[in-house]
Parts: structure tokens; C-alpha cells; sequence
């Protein structure tokens, strides 16, 4: 009767109830000294939680694990107002999945960062300058963290799902476990352990076997309130040191001495299959990768003691002879392996733009005059008036001279009106290909010759010629990612020509150059470098005071005169991989459903 009472009982608390989502309460950020700090709050402490460092982007990424929050909480908030090293702080769901959440810190440098559990928040402290953090304190958290191995967000088992299945494989696991059975309350005295696990068995709709040791286990007294059904069955396996295998909906329990000698006995049986195993023999010929490299990676995969590994340069082939599951797991790594090595084609564009304008408006020589008070007078000469239209370095366009007038004489004036506008365009366009981790240069020179003249010690004269250089050249090593993306180390130099200072003299030149790392996506441009330089200037004198009274002024000083120049040079970068698809980058979807 009173077995049938708590039988009762039992199953009345069985009834389903609703299971509150695990949320995201808030996000602060506080800024402690030299140490900044994300406070990431949940309302469960068994959220997984993960961080990793994006050194080429200065993120750190922390990704949360079935996890809800609202917009409020989700909310970008700029942090690049105090001093550390945080700049923005961003929370959005993670692409591809509909229930993680991933927060990325933007970092102005790339420092160090620590990331820890407190209770049921997340703690990441991060460096606001290199070195806050001392060797010891990554030490002795490293430590901690290995200390707590079974409380580390790593370490946390989750169903998949809450079907019951799922339910009783996450029970077989050790370590930490999060339980999302539905609730019960369980109140028994001195009931058998066959009986309670029957019990629970009936009630969630799993098959029990169990052996005779169970069955001779002590009666149990038990009291628990609102529990989850698989955290009681937990229990009651550890309080009685049980173990539970699992195959599909059916749990087996026997005790740990039984299940510990059943592995004792199944490890020995595999070292005897392991060594009466038959030895097969295969051949693998290879196409891109290098045989010393597939023997050092498939060398740990072999049977201990029996499997063997031969090359055979000649033709390029590797011998295997092991058991037939070793060779068939061998077969799988080489087939991975030995693909093409991923080529990628690298354009460079250097563009390079002058622009320069002059001006030159006013009296090229003032205004000359001469007056004789005393003398006697001649004749008159001139006046002279001239035009000139003709292209030269100086424009007179309207000039008088008057030789003799009256006492007045030597009067003249050259009305300069010239204005210059000139535009250069010079673009270079190296491209290289490149194997991946591998670097490759292109380079070009241009030469031109200018004359020495040398006065020997005899009063003779002797004409050399030496040569000055120009050079463009493109050094670059690629790295292609998991994803496709092309990571560059790029050195780009241009040197070109300007123009003489004299006949004799060698040219001008200028040099630009860039030296850079950068993430690029396959086939897309990017801009790794550019420089904009402009220049305004004018010059003029004249008489003081008088240079500067209107109109008349232009009598007193030289001619207006402002040049302007501009140059500007940028560079950009396209980085397409030629062989895509032979070198296994476009299956990347295949090998998800995988």
C-alpha cells in the first residue's frame, strides 16, 4: 500500500512543466586602473561560454551557448572615451546559429586578456597596455583553471536536446552536468534501489536493466522537491556508486567494481585482437604532397610495434603495412592532405597623380625712367610699343620703351600675364603568383646615363657617363585561411625620375614605399596605402609702403606670382586564389553537413 502510495505520488510530479531559457541579464563595461573589465551577467551558471583572440583585427570574440538576450541588453555601447585599450563593445547573435550569442571587444592594440566564471557571470579583464599582466598572473590563472577543470564553462555537459534520449546519454558522462528532466519531488523511506529506479524508469518512459549486485544494494531513504528527474537518478547512481551505459532508451546499471573488471577485460581482449590481427599491405601514390611530410604525420597512426611506413622516391609513392582499420584510417588523412597547395595571383596597382599651376601677373622689370632738369634736349625717340603672344618661359605680353622725349628719357615697362597648369598620370601594374605560405618578387629598373666632365692635370678635358637607377618591385608572401580569406605580408617600392637641376646633373627621384599586413577576402581590392602631399606657395618684393598702395603699387614690386602643387600616390591590392577548387577551399558547406 504504501509502495503504491509513493508510486503515486511520483508520477503526479512527472507532470511537465515549463523550463525558463537561460538569458543574458546585462553587459557593463569598468574601467579599474590599468585594467579594463566586461561583466557579462546570466541568470545560470552552467552557460557555456568561450573566448579567442582575433590578432589581425585587434578582437577579442566571446560566444555564449544557448543563451537569450533582449535588445536593451544587446546593445553596442563606444568605450574609445577612456584611455584603456577597449575601443567599442558590440553583442549580436552568432551567424549560423539561432540560440549563441557572441560579444566582440574592439581593441585599439592587441594586449592580453584573462576570461573567468564568478558564480553565474563572466569576468574579462583585459591589459590596458602590454605588460599589466605579469607572467605570474597568467601563471596562476592558467592554474586555477586547470584546478577547476569540471567547473570551467568548457566542462559543462548539455543535452542536445530534451528528448530522453539525449537526456540518458548526457548521464553517462562524467564530470559536470546541466539536468533539464522535468521536475519531480521525491519522498521515500527504506524503499529498494530497484524498486526507485523502476519507478523512475515507468514514469519517464526509459527501459532499465539492471544486475543482481544492484538488486542486493541496501533501501535508500530519499527527499527531494522539484528536481529534475535525471538529477535524481544521478544521484542515486553516485550515492551508490553505479554505473549507467546507454543503448537507445534502454539504460544498463551495474555496479563500478563490475563495470570497471568488464573494461579490464575488454582492453585485453583488444591488445589480443590487435596482435593475432592480419597485416595488409597498401600503396599510396602521391600528386602534391611531400613524402617526407605524410611520413612524419601517419608514423603515430600506425599499430604500435607492427605498423611500418616506406617511400619510395622514384615514383613518388608511400608503403603502408598494418591492420586493415589503420590503413583505412591512414587512407582517409592522405586523401585530406595531398591536394594542391593553393596559388594565389596578386595584382598591385600604383597610382600615382601631379597636378601643378602658376600664375604670374604684373611688371616683369617695374617701371624704368630717367629725367634730365639741366642737359640739352634731343630728339625725340619712340615711343616703342610691343606685343608678344609667342610661347617662352617668361610671357611679356605688352611692353612701351621710349628711348627720348623731351628731357624725359630710358622710359619702359613689360606687362607679364603668364599662366602654366600642368597634370601627370602614372599607374604601374605588377602582378605575381605565389604558392601559399610562400614568397615571391617582381621587380623592374629603369636607367638613364648622365655626363661627368673631367679637367685633367694637363689643361685636357675627358666626358663620362654614369648611370643612375629607378626601380619598382613587389615582395609578397600569401597565407590562405580555413575560410578562403588571403592573409598578406606585403613590401611595395616605387622609384621614379623628375627632372634635371642641369644638363649635367643626374635627375631628381622620388621613392614611395609600403610595408604592411593584411586580411583580404578572396578576390577583393583593398587600399593598403596611400599618400596625398600639396604644396602653395608665393613670393614677391618690392618697395616697402609703396608696394602695397592699390593699382599703382604693381610700379613698386614684382610680379604676382602663386604656384600650387599637389601629388598624390595610392596603392591598392587584389589577391585571387587560381586554384580554388583543386585545392579544396569551396567545400566548405559539404564538410559542415559532414
Amino acid at each position: 500500500m504504501k509502495k503504491g502510495f509513493f508510486l503515486i505520488l511520483l508520477m503526479f510530479s512527472l507532470l511537465p512543466r515549463a523550463v525558463t531559457a537561460s538569458k543574458i541579464e546585462e553587459i557593463s563595461f569598468q574601467q579599474k586602473g590599468e585594467v579594463s573589465q566586461i561583466v557579462i551577467t546570466t541568470d545560470d551558471d552552467a552557460i557555456k561560454a568561450k573566448k579567442f583572440h582575433v590578432t589581425e583585427d585587434k578582437q577579442i570574440i566571446v560566444d555564449l551557448k544557448n543563451v537569450e538576450a533582449t535588445a536593451r541588453v544587446m546593445r553596442a555601447f563606444d568605450t574609445s572615451e577612456f584611455s584603456g585599450s577597449t575601443v567599442f563593445i558590440r553583442a549580436y547573435k552568432k551567424p549560423g546559429s539561432k540560440n549563441d550569442i557572441r560579444i566582440a571587444v574592439q581593441l585599439r592594440d592587441n594586449v592580453r586578456s584573462i576570461f573567468k566564471r564568478v558564480g553565474s557571470s563572466f569576468v574579462l579583464s583585459i591589459e590596458n597596455r602590454f605588460g599589466v599582466f605579469s607572467e605570474q598572473t597568467i601563471q596562476q590563472f592558467l592554474d586555477d583553471e586547470k584546478s577547476t577543470d569540471n567547473q570551467s564553462t568548457g566542462k559543462v555537459h548539455v543535452p542536445r536536446s530534451k528528448a530522453v534520449e539525449d537526456i540518458l546519454e548526457n548521464l553517462t558522462l562524467s564530470g559536470k552536468k546541466k539536468y533539464i528532466g522535468r521536475r519531480i519531488s521525491v519522498n521515500v523511506k527504506n524503499m529498494k534501489i530497484e524498486d526507485l529506479l523502476m519507478i523512475i524508469a515507468d514514469s519517464s518512459g526509459f527501459n532499465i536493466i539492471m544486475t543482481k549486485e544492484v538488486k542486493t544494494l541496501p533501501p535508500l531513504t530519499l527527499s527531494m522537491v522539484n528536481v529534475p528527474w535525471d538529477q535524481v537518478l544521478d544521484t542515486i547512481l553516485k550515492i551508490n556508486k553505479l554505473v549507467a551505459k546507454k543503448n537507445g532508451i534502454i539504460l544498463m546499471i551495474q555496479s563500478l567494481r563490475q563495470s570497471t573488471e568488464e573494461k579490464k577485460q575488454e582492453i585485453a581482449a583488444n591488445k589480443l585482437n590487435a596482435v593475432e590481427e592480419p597485416m595488409v599491405t597498401k600503396v599510396f601514390p602521391l600528386s602534391f604532397a611531400k613524402l617526407s611530410d605524410i611520413k612524419k604525420i601517419v608514423t603515430p597512426y600506425l599499430t604500435k610495434n607492427k605498423g611500418t611506413v616506406a617511400l619510395d622516391k622514384r615514383t613518388k609513392q608511400v608503403i603502408v603495412k598494418d591492420t586493415v582499420e589503420s590503413i583505412e584510417r591512414i587512407r582517409k588523412i592522405i586523401e585530406v592532405l595531398d591536394v594542391q597547395t593553393p596559388q594565389v595571383l596578386i595584382e598591385a596597382k600604383i597610382v600615382e597623380v601631379t597636378e601643378s599651376y602658376a600664375k604670374e601677373i604684373g611688371l616683369g622689370q617695374g617701371l624704368n625712367l630717367g629725367f634730365d632738369p639741366v642737359g640739352e634736349i634731343g630728339a625725340d625717340e619712340g615711343p616703342g610699343i610691343a606685343f608678344s603672344s609667342a610661347p617662352s618661359a617668361e610671357r611679356d605680353l605688352f611692353g612701351i620703351n621710349i628711348k627720348q622725349m623731351g628731357r624725359l628719357w630710358g622710359l619702359g615697362f613689360n606687362l607679364k600675364l603668364m599662366e602654366s597648369e600642368s597634370k601627370g598620370k602614372i599607374i604601374a601594374n605588377p602582378k605575381v603568383i605565389a604558392q601559399n605560405n610562400v614568397a615571391a618578387t617582381i621587380s623592374t629598373q629603369d636607367t638613364t646615363s648622365f655626363s661627368v666632365t673631367k679637367r685633367e692635370a694637363d689643361g685636357s678635358t675627358s666626358t663620362t657617363f654614369e648611370q643612375v637607377s629607378a626601380d619598382l618591385s613587389l615582395n609578397v608572401t600569401p597565407q590562405v585561411t580555413n575560410e578562403g580569406s588571403i592573409f598578406l605580408k606585403v613590401a611595395v617600392s616605387k622609384t621614379h625620375f623628375g627632372t634635371r637641376p642641369t644638363q649635367e646633373a643626374p635627375p631628381n627621384t622620388a621613392s614611395r614605399s609600403v610595408k604592411t599586413e593584411v586580411l583580404v577576402d578572396n578576390g577583393s581590392t583593398v587600399v593598403i596605402g596611400g599618400i596625398y602631399a600639396y604644396s602653395k606657395s608665393e613670393q614677391h618684393s618690392g618697395v616697402p609702403y609703396l608696394k602695397d598702395i592699390p593699382l599703382i603699387g604693381w610700379l613698386f614690386r614684382t610680379a604676382y606670382a602663386p604656384k600650387t602643387d599637389k601629388n598624390e600616390m595610392i596603392i591598392f591590392l587584389t589577391p585571387r586564389i587560381v586554384n580554388q577548387e583543386e585545392a579544396g577551399l569551396i567545400s566548405e558547406e559539404f564538410q559542415d553537413e559532414a
